[in-house]
């Protein structure tokens, strides 16, 4: 599986997405629990691509569900 490590990554990674997010939804979206994510030790943060991917694509239907 690959990682992403820290917000940035994610941050850059998202928007390669199509997914632009800024830091602090990133980090209240870590608070709420609703973006998968891992905390090994300390501040590090590490997210998994796939799980990135999924989460990405539930967020676009539940958006067009809304919109609907």
């Amino acid at each position: 599986m690959k990682k992403i490590q820290g917000i940035e990554n994610l941050l850059k990674y998202l928007d390669s997405k199509d997914c632009p997010l800024n830091e602090e939804q990133i980090r209240n979206l870590i608070t709420q629990r609703t973006i998968p994510h891992s905390q090994p030790f300390g501040d590090m943060l590490i997210f998994d691509k796939g799980h990135i991917d999924w989460w990405v694509t539930e967020q676009r239907k539940q958006l067009s569900n809304f919109t609907e």
